[in-house]
């Protein structure tokens, strides 16, 4: 867990890394938040030994005490699973000065990667019982989350490093794990896409320059001068 000292005059960000790492694939998005001004909790979590629900129940203890170093806000960025994680978590101990919530990659309606390989031994050891919870079949926690009254900004990715996945299992376009589509979460304030990778997208700078200006404005930047790299959709 790395945190930044919170001043009482700048808003706090949460971040939530996604399956089978930890908050070191965060750490640019980190900094560059710092250097806006705003105070960071990143979380190392342990996504791969306990379900969606459980891990919302490990991160509160950590989240409640960043919330009170703060008069600000309490955003949450949250790069692919650990956008479910946040969204089960703000179901049941959201932050009485919630901001704005901003996913990067993440399988809101599953992914096809997870269906195909659920029945595998070695996907179930390795990915845990949350793994098994990313498949398109939606997990008796997630079908049972209220619809948002949040701020939420969603950022997918369509560039690939896995050719086969992305030509023969996933819809397209996609980011190689998640596809634009299922990235998409009903009531989304704002959708943008961006020519990364699913791992990349956390680190891609117009992404990060994008979630700050979600933060900032609830919506993403329209200057296509300044952001010639984002879509509102791919081809």
């Amino acid at each position: 867990m790395a945190v930044a000292p919170a001043d009482t005059r700048c808003d706090g960000v949460v971040l939530l890394h996604g399956i089978g790492v930890g908050s070191w694939t965060l750490k640019k998005l980190e900094r560059t938040l710092q250097r806006r001004s705003f105070a960071t909790l990143n979380l190392n979590y342990a996504s791969r030994k306990k379900p969606l629900e459980a891990l919302a129940e490990d991160i509160h203890a950590p989240i409640a005490a960043f919330a009170a170093q703060c008069d600000g806000a309490i955003h949450f960025v949250a790069h692919s699973m650990g956008g479910l994680v946040t969204r089960v978590y703000l179901s049941r101990h959201r932050p009485a000065r919630l901001g704005r919530v901003v996913m990067l990659g993440t399988p809101n309606g599953g992914s096809e990667i997870a269906d195909l390989l659920k029945g595998f031994a070695v996907y179930r050891a390795v990915f845990g019982p949350a793994g098994l919870q990313l498949t398109t079949e939606q997990a008796p926690v997630l079908t049972a989350l209220p619809s948002p009254d949040y701020a939420i900004g969603i950022i997918a990715g369509c560039r690939t490093i896995a050719p086969i996945a992305s030509t023969f299992v996933l819809p397209r376009p996609n980011d190689g794990k998640v596809s634009v589509a299922s990235a998409k979460l009903s009531g989304m304030a704002d959708h943008i896409v961006v020519k990364a990778a699913h791992a990349g997208l956390p680190r891609h700078p117009i992404a990060i320059e994008q979630t700050i200006a979600f933060l900032h404005d609830g919506r993403f930047s329209s200057d296509e001068a300044a952001h010639a790299d984002v879509r509102r959709s791919c081809a």
